[in-house]
């Protein structure tokens, strides 16, 4: 079961019972994706990598919130986002109706995602002549593809609620996935996933965490 629980921002995010997680920082939501994800991946993706056309992998689909504000970013600045994600318990429809994301994002993008959000979960599919999903209902360890992105953003929940996400080998494995140059980015930072993201052959960078955390780190591909 999940829970609608308000966080420090105003935004709310889901309390996953069988985790025993937020799917968000109580901090703030918002502002936690907007930090993590959209400033310290997408945005500085969009600039370093100067390309039109930006394949994020995701690992965490969980309420959609940070696909929505990468959608939102993309319609403004004109670029084509190819978003892929891993879920391996999609939330539904009705839930992700709960969380008031909805005044996050253009109506449009709300609408479009809100409409084809099931589909998403069986085939990748167009929301807009700028956006592509898909949503791999599966887990990370049994992912497989063989396209390789410009971004990953590592969402999953924290090691001490799911410690089988952050091993050696399935960071490593995350890493793959990631084209040379490619950005590697999290909201936790510790000694073992430094190490781990480093001997992928990545080019380590320590940044100012979310509220509630003092760190976050970002990682470019260079090997």
């Amino acid at each position: 079961m999940n829970i609608l629980t308000p966080t420090a921002d105003g935004s709310n995010t889901l309390f996953n019972e069988e985790i025993g997680e937020h799917y968000h920082s109580s901090h703030g939501a918002l502002q936690e994706s907007k930090h993590v994800f959209i400033e310290a991946g997408l945005k500085h993706g969009l600039e370093k990598l100067e390309t039109s056309e930006i394949d994020i992998l995701e690992v965490g689909f969980g309420t959609g919130l940070n696909f929505l504000l990468s959608y939102a970013h993309c319609e403004e600045v004109n670029r084509q986002l190819n978003y892929h994600s891993i879920e391996a318990f999609p939330l539904s429809v009705a839930t992700l109706n709960t969380t008031g994301y909805s005044n996050y994002v253009p109506q449009k993008i709300w609408d479009s995602f809100n409409k084809k959000y099931e589909l998403a979960l069986a085939s990748e599919i167009e929301l807009s002549g700028n956006c592509r999903l898909e949503i791999n209902h599966t887990t990370l360890q049994n992912f497989t593809s063989n396209k390789r992105y410009n971004i990953l953003y590592f969402d999953a929940f924290s090691v001490r609620h799911q410690p089988e996400l952050w091993t050696n080998e399935v960071i490593a494995h995350a890493c793959s996935f990631l084209k040379t140059g490619g950005i590697f980015v999290t909201y936790a930072i510790t000694g073992n996933l430094k190490r781990a993201v480093k001997s992928c052959g990545f080019e380590i960078e320590k940044l100012p965490g979310a509220p509630g955390k003092r760190e976050m780190l970002r990682a470019v591909k260079i090997a």
